[in-house]
């Protein structure tokens, strides 16, 4: 029979012996010094790593009265989602109230992290996600794609809704087991997945401030981790259309480019400087080159004329110019062709969306870096305040579909 546990920590990982036990130490300094007088237990959720991450984790030291547990998936079976799902099992069986999750390749994580992430589950809310100063090379899915569409559809303003690191209530935990998982949740999806169901679950957010991310960073990934993101994102945002699709901009706040629902804040007020990243825009450029010929044909299909012949155009002088305005109708035509197309169209929406997105992430480059990491995080603002003041453009296809529904249909 398993143990009881009040407070769990887990640690998914594949191949981190490097800094799993920084991170294993850290938080077991956490649970000793916030949560003494709980039953604590740190978690490592492991996909079979064959780099020692199980030895590196086993071996780290912790505080006498924290426990250390390792649990793998099989041989064979990879995916953060399933290294997820074998944690919320461990934590319904131990019954535990609280559960934070922090990255195995952090290096920026303090003790402080576990307090900060898991006393506002203490205090009733739900879900904790992340506030941490980021650089603006950083994180690109979440800036341009994750958070914009939160922001405008869920009408709630969560920085970090990928961010890795997260605590959650046992009643988020049930719901979540609760909820269909696809392969894709079973990988990368599994962030977007959370944040996703637990926004439109109606529960309880807030963000804690946590200081800065040095972790192991890349740039705009082209390959399984930006599919297996955007088609849950995609997924997940259109089986709650019910509650965005005929709600009007704003009833209840006079400033439409504000998201209606607050979340509290917690942890750090001033965040510290973020991870310095350097990108080679030229490598950069040729990928995404190399994707759009690959991709062109889709693209074609399911563009309108006119942006696709402004796109092509900017590929041919190979000067990326993808502003706002057409970078927010593009992502919303691409939901919109998404729902209830067939899982081959699905899939090469998502193909079509790649070098798109890449361009899009270049094109933010070149605007901000000379700017402040300050400054240019209130252009990721600006960019969600722009997906937002589209949304009409998303309502419109959606009239338009059943307009000529209802023609075909002779109503």
């Amino acid at each position: 029979m398993q143990k009881r546990f009040d407070v769990v920590v887990g640690i998914p990982s594949y191949n981190e012996s490097k800094t799993i036990g920084y991170v294993t130490r850290m938080a077991g300094e956490g649970l000793a010094r916030y949560f003494p007088d709980a039953a604590s237990v740190i978690v490592n959720c492991d996909n079979n790593s064959m780099d020692g991450t199980r030895d590196a984790f086993l071996s780290a030291e912790v505080p006498d009265n924290i426990a250390k547990e390792y649990i793998s998936t099989p041989e064979g079976i990879k995916g953060k989602g399933n290294n997820f799902y074998n944690l919320f099992q461990f934590c319904r069986n131990a019954e535990a109230k609280v559960t934070i999750v922090v990255d195995a390749d952090l290096r920026s994580i303090t003790p402080k992290w576990i307090k900060y992430l898991g006393h506002p589950i203490k205090k009733k809310s739900d879900f904790v996600v992340p506030l941490y100063s980021r650089h603006q090379f950083d994180a690109t899915i979440t800036n341009h794609l994750c958070y914009p569409l939160i922001f405008s559809l869920a009408r709630v303003d969560i920085r970090q809704p990928i961010g890795g690191d997260f605590a959650f209530s046992s009643r988020l935990r049930e719901h979540w087991l609760e909820q269909e998982w696809t392969e894709m949740t079973r990988q990368y999806g599994i962030d977007i997945f959370m944040s996703l169901n637990a926004v439109f679950g109606g529960f309880k957010i807030c963000e804690s401030g946590l200081g800065n991310k040095v972790h192991n960073a890349s740039s705009p990934k082209l390959g399984k981790m930006f599919e297996e993101v955007v088609y849950t994102l995609f997924s997940t945002i259109l089986r709650y259309r019910y509650l965005w699709l005929d709600a009007p901009l704003t009833e209840k706040s006079p400033d439409i480019y504000q998201p209606e629902r607050a979340i509290n804040r917690y942890g750090l007020e001033k965040l510290m400087e973020p991870q310095d990243l350097s990108i080679d825009i030229i490598e950069l450029k040729k990928q995404c080159r190399d994707e759009y010929e690959k991709y062109k044909h889709l693209i074609k299909q399911y563009l309108s004329p006119y942006t696709y012949n402004r796109i092509n155009y900017m590929f041919e002088m190979d000067n990326y110019d993808m502003d706002t305005m057409i970078w927010s109708q593009i992502v919303y035509r691409f939901l919109f062709l998404f729902d209830g197309a067939s899982e081959e169209t699905k899939r090469e929406i998502i193909d079509a969306l790649k070098p798109l997105y890449f361009a899009r992430s270049i094109t933010f480059d070149y605007t901000t870096f000379r700017y402040s990491v300050n400054f240019a995080g209130k252009e990721i603002k600006n960019q969600s305040r722009a997906f937002l003041s589209q949304k009409p453009y998303l309502m419109g296809l959606y009239l338009t579909r059943r307009e000529i529904c209802g023609i075909y249909n002779g109503k």
